[in-house]
């Protein structure tokens, strides 16, 4: 297998990020539904990204840019990227800002690709939420650089040994389109359960 047909796609750190079980189901069992919130991020993603560029003054548009890095095999497309003249990668988003670092690694991802295809720093981008309709600058920080490279081969890790994670219910739980297939709390405690017959298993082969 070549290097590139081992690339995994950037979206899938977004996934990771969010909840593993959910990158699990996803992208090694090609589960899928879709709800009012995905279908309305797939038709913003649709009208952002259609290939194309424009100018305007000083600043060209380039939307749809296919990007991949090969030393983190990772391959996917950008929503827009501006040339200020350096590459200022710009992500969108259908809600709000999120809790944790989900979308903020996939921007960081498309910057790492960027980077080693134009052999330029990108030191910044920004993403648009569709709630409030405004952009939040991001600094590409050498720790959201570690944690994106990190979710990296963890993703690879997970994609070669085939591993489904087991549920970790929360209040994440109420927008996933997946959710009645995830069955999260049926999952987690079948895997609480798990953990507990093997732990008491250990404990009597000691004994013995």
């Amino acid at each position: 297998m070549t290097q590139e047909d081992d690339s995994l796609p950037i979206s899938g750190l977004q996934h990771l990020a969010f909840c593993p079980r959910q990158w699990a189901l996803i992208h090694l069992e090609q589960a899928w539904a879709e709800n009012r919130l995905t279908a309305e991020g797939r038709l913003l993603h649709e009208r952002a990204d259609l290939p194309g560029q424009s100018r305007r003054h000083d600043l060209r548009t380039v939307r749809g840019l296919q990007l991949e890095n090969r030393r983190l095999r990772l391959t996917g497309r950008a929503d827009i990227v501006e040339f200020r003249p350096g590459p200022f990668p710009v992500e969108y988003k259908r809600g709000k800002r999120k809790p944790n670092d989900c979308d903020l690694v996939q921007l960081c991802a498309q910057a790492l690709c960027l980077e080693e295809m134009l052999d330029t720093p990108v030191p910044s981008g920004a993403i648009f939420y569709g709630e409030p309709r405004r952009r939040i600058d991001v600094s590409f920080t050498p720790e959201l650089r570690a944690r994106t490279e990190q979710l990296a081969a963890e993703m690879h890790r997970l994609y070669s040994a085939r591993i489904t994670p087991a549920a970790q219910a929360g209040p994440h739980c109420r927008n996933c389109s997946l959710v009645d297939v995830c069955l999260p709390s049926a999952t987690q405690s079948f895997a609480v359960a798990q953990h507990w017959s093997a732990a008491q298993l250990r404990a009597l082969q000691a004994v013995e």
